[in-house]
């Protein structure tokens, strides 16, 4: 949760070898200091707000092995001396905004120790980076710079009109500023009350029902922040249930500490008592306006009765962001923290349809003993998941570990591309979803593919050599993903893949079928 911009005085720590601050909330640009921190050999700057260019004072970190600056805002061209620089083995710069030419030079001949992706930007590079030739996008980049020119220019005209007008209206503005509110997004919790809680959802009125878990029950609501009416979802917990306040403080012991752009937001807690004098304990979270991937994979309608589906990209990057999820959680610093409860009905969908992962009300910090939470509770330390999803070790009462969440991610992977439920009644006796997409990968793939993504091969339409080329990709890639699914959901944990390999191959898969849709010049 640190914020502000990066403080330029790390650069006295001459001695310094490994520093990490990823996932927090730095913003500014990289300071061009770090170049004196010689000894520096790992450099993890990820998930902030950093913006600008790196700086050319990096390239004399001689003994620098690896340099992670993704999910940021960086831009402009990537530097060269990056592939000068010897030692380097590893660099991430995905996910920011990056343009023009990849080098063809150091660790950039290497695709797997140059991580590029998510900068829309870039082009050429060798073969492996799956990017545009530059040549094609030379014009496009010419008509962008004169485009960004000309807009500079008019907003540097409408700043002076603007700080003129302002000038002239000093008092006014001072009013206006002692009445702002932080936003609900801007890092700040506000505070609320049971009395809050029940305005903002009627009541808890049935209308405003989301869903229904093992510990309580979720409600839609409207809340005021300052002048922004806000709308959040509710989580009620229930504690006449048994482990339902051992749920609570887990998942407030693990939301507290966590921040990635694939997890659901807590905004804020209430623990009081209702009008009755009895407990009341809540959660308050950002609300997800397309509901959760259950609903769109099994029962999703419009309000004119349609039945709308997901793509084949939308579940592509649904699954590569709740890949990302675990991926931070298994790798969370200073203890790795066990979701233990992965399924469709908890992976949430903003207005972007991003997924993010929620319910951590089963989370567990890896090697943490149970009995230190109050009151301990069977009802709460024996769960492990939900049946068709938790991992087959954890019926003979194995400890949690982050083998358990892999294959609940295969499963779950599984269901996305076939529209199956590991409990649908077709799965008895030694038949269950994993067995069965197994044995139809051997010669029946389109068998068992999702009814709904079949339909969007071209069935009905006239058979070209470009449909028929469409139509091969599409069901290569779903074949991809299944593969991996397979792999991650194998009975025995140490044979399951890793969650960070599964996150890379499914990168690449979706860069194959961008990069294939836009030769064809198809629609994303």
């Amino acid at each position: 949760m640190l914020t502000g911009i990066f403080p330029p005085e790390v650069s006295n720590l001459v001695n310094l070898g490994y520093l990490d601050v990823s996932d927090n909330r730095i913003y500014g640009t990289v300071p061009v200091s770090l170049g004196q921190c010689r000894s520096l050999e790992y450099l993890g700057l990820n998930g902030n707000q950093f913006e600008g260019t790196i700086p050319a004072s990096m390239s004399q970190l001689k003994g620098l092995l690896v340099l992670d600056v993704s999910r940021n805002n960086l831009s402009g061209d990537i530097p060269v001396f990056l592939g000068d620089m010897q030692g380097l083995t590893t660099l991430n710069i995905s996910f920011n905004n990056f343009e023009g030419e990849v080098p063809e030079r150091g660790l950039f001949l290497n695709a797997s120790a140059a991580l590029i992706e998510g900068n829309y930007g870039l082009c050429g590079g060798i073969p492996q980076f799956n990017l545009l030739p530059c040549s094609s996008l030379t014009s496009k980049k010419w008509s962008r710079k004169l485009v960004v020119s000309i807009s500079v220019g008019s907003a540097v005209l409408f700043i002076i009109l603007v700080l003129f007008a302002l000038f002239a209206q000093r008092s006014l503005r001072s009013k206006l500023a002692k009445r702002r509110v932080p936003s609900l997004h801007g890092g700040q919790h506000m505070r609320v009350t049971y009395a809050e809680l029940v305005k903002a959802t009627s009541g808890f009125a049935p209308e405003n029902l989301l869903g229904t878990g093992s510990f309580g029950s979720v409600y839609r609501g409207t809340m005021m922040e300052g002048d922004q009416e806000v709308i959040v979802a509710v989580k009620v917990l229930n504690l006449q249930q048994r482990g339902a306040s051992q749920s609570f403080v887990a998942e407030c012991e693990t939301l507290r500490c966590v921040r990635h752009r694939n997890l659901v937001k807590i905004l804020t807690v209430c623990s009081s008592i209702d009008f009755s004098g009895l407990d009341f304990k809540a959660l308050v979270f950002e609300f997800m306006p397309n509901g959760n991937l259950d609903q769109w994979l099994h029962n999703h309608l419009l309000e004119d009765g349609r039945h709308e589906v997901l793509s084949l990209i939308q579940r592509i990057d649904i699954a590569i962001n709740v890949a990302s999820a675990l991926e931070y959680l298994h790798n969370y610093k200073p203890v790795p923290i066990v979701h233990c409860d992965l399924k469709p009905s908890n992976i949430l969908l903003d207005n972007d349809k991003v997924a993010h992962v929620g319910d951590f009300g089963l989370a567990r910090f890896l090697h943490q003993d149970d009995t230190s939470l109050p009151e301990i509770s069977s009802g709460w330390a024996t769960r492990r998941g939900t049946i068709g999803y938790a991992a087959p070790e954890y019926g003979q009462g194995n400890e949690v570990s982050v083998n358990g969440d892999t294959y609940s991610y295969g499963i779950l992977l599984l269901e996305l591309f076939t529209g199956k439920r590991p409990t649908d009644s077709e799965f008895l006796q030694d038949l269950n979803l994993h067995r069965f997409v197994e044995i139809a990968l051997r010669d029946q793939v389109t068998n068992m593919m999702d009814l709904c993504l079949l339909s969007s091969l071209g069935e009905g339409t006239e058979i070209t050599p470009a449909a028929e080329s469409a139509s091969e990709m599409r069901t290569a890639c779903i074949t991809s993903v299944l593969h991996i699914g397979i792999l991650c959901s194998k009975e025995l944990p140490t044979e399951r893949m890793q969650i960070a390999d599964a996150t890379r191959e499914l990168l690449g898969i979706k860069d194959k079928y961008r990069t294939h849709l836009l030769s064809e010049g198809e629609s994303i």
